[in-house]
């Protein structure tokens, strides 16, 4: 029986949005202001966490460029 395979780091269904291109203006503005009321709350939940993880995201990626081989492929823009 074969295993499965790993999981990636981030789901390719994940990244993929479709936004429908038929949606009324106020379809769209309806689900933009679901969108908006869902980060409002998220964030009287969990803001402080949030913050917490963003600075330790942004100070890995500083610290991963700095330590970077300038002549590394991967650290390049």
């Amino acid at each position: 029986m074969k295993s499965a395979p790993a999981p990636t780091a981030t789901p390719t269904l994940a990244s993929t949005v479709v936004i429908p291109t038929t949606w009324t203006p106020e379809q769209a503005l309806a689900v933009f202001e679901l969108i908006d009321d869902l980060r409002d709350r998220l964030w009287a939940l969990h803001g402080s966490q949030i913050q917490d993880l963003l600075q330790q995201e942004q100070g890995s990626a500083a610290s991963n460029a700095l330590s970077a081989d300038p002549g590394d492929d991967a650290a390049s823009f």
